[in-house]
């Protein structure tokens, strides 16, 4: 047998921004890893020629319109699905059942009851990996940040304080969407931006063990060719939290934060120092430890986790898709057996546990477990 013939085949559906993201890491992980190179079997779009002008630009032998054939195709062991949030249930849970491994975009479901589906099904099918796209998590000064914590090096953690904001649905002109109602897209804010800061935190931090929070639809109606429409999850929200090791949280996000483009900002405050990121300015990490006058600012380099790969200069940038050649790497090297780093379904659960309890809080103080 070849080595191409050992290699996972790989369906991808969907042709958007992080379709094509998927299928750059797809192309990219054996250059920048050694593994062997994945067979990209099929690619999956809504028209007929759209798959065809994709297939080709991406790199895959066929194209097709039925995602279900595609999930089903016996030369295709890796699904990666990028669709809209409503088909990520129906998508995940059939492939599941076909046998293969699934790669999802970020958030996990349209509601807390699918996601625990989802996660049940997995549960019940060991050996098959589950990978969600949580790819800020890849990120070498995020790595670099949790083997610090890890290490000790800045004591206890006792804060966390996050924000991640955006601009794109600032301007109150912009038309009505399927991301703006429950049924098309879920929650809001928080189901596209939030669920990247949860995953982030409790990365750091821990397990939350509770939570107050509040929501906010900011622009309640957008235009639309019939009239205007209502917007019916929120725009931002803001939660107080409390982790199971004690330490305090606070949280928010917005898409309606005018002039912030990637703003996925946190720090952990420790007994003996503090840890600061922000996306916009992704290749600096700045760590202060106690007795010095200030921060020290760490720019990535090979001495953090995979920078090397890509690399071996010291601050020349990573980037976003290089974080997602790493989660692809990461996939396949759980299918080949090693730890699944995650999240994982049931990681993935633990998340959207978090983000749906932050949107039915409503000012309440809320156990997490407890009914919402």
């Amino acid at each position: 047998m070849s080595e191409t013939d050992k290699a996972p085949g790989v369906a991808l559906i969907g042709t958007g921004f992080m379709g094509k993201c998927h299928a750059m890491a797809w192309n990219n992980v054996a250059t920048v890893f050694g593994v062997p190179r994945p067979r990209l079997e099929v690619l999956c779009d809504v028209t007929d020629a759209s798959a065809r002008t994709h297939a080709a630009a991406f790199g895959f032998r066929r194209a097709t319109t039925d995602w279900q054939a595609a999930v089903a195709d016996p030369a295709v062991d890796i699904i990666s699905i990028t669709t809209p949030n409503g088909l990520h249930r129906p998508m995940a849970e059939a492939a599941l059942e076909a046998g293969k491994h699934v790669w999802l975009e970020k958030p996990m479901a349209l509601t807390l009851e699918d996601a625990e589906a989802m996660a049940a099904l997995s549960a019940a099918r060991p050996g098959q990996v589950t990978m969600l796209g949580y790819n800020y998590r890849r990120s070498p000064a995020f790595q670099a940040a949790r083997a610090l914590i890890a290490a000790g090096e800045i004591g206890e953690p006792r804060a966390f304080r996050g924000v991640y904001d955006e601009d794109y649905s600032a301007d109150p002109a912009l038309p009505w969407s399927w991301r703006l109602i429950r049924e098309g897209g879920g929650l809001g804010a928080l189901g596209d931006l939030g669920c990247h800061l949860v995953s982030q935190m409790i990365a750091l931090m821990g397990p939350v063990a509770e939570l107050t929070a509040m929501t906010q639809i900011a622009i309640p109606e957008r235009p639309s060719p019939d009239g205007p429409k209502p917007v019916e999850n929120e725009d931002s929200a803001l939660a107080l939290i409390r982790f199971d090791s004690g330490a305090q949280g606070s949280f928010a996000t917005s898409r309606v934060a005018r002039g912030r483009k990637c703003r996925l900002q946190w720090e952990v405050h420790g007994s003996d120092g503090t840890l600061v990121f922000d996306q916009e300015n992704m290749n600096e990490l700045w760590l202060h430890r106690a007795n010095e006058a200030g921060f020290t600012r760490h720019l990535t380099g090979p001495e953090q986790p995979d920078f090397a790969a890509f690399c071996p200069g010291a601050g020349h940038n990573f980037g976003f898709n290089e974080m997602k050649v790493i989660e692809a790497r990461d996939l396949l090297a759980a299918i080949d057996g090693a730890p699944n780093t995650g999240p994982d379904f049931a990681e993935g659960l633990a998340i959207e546990r978090i983000i749906h309890t932050m949107a039915a809080s409503e000012g309440r103080l809320v156990r997490l477990g407890e009914a919402t």
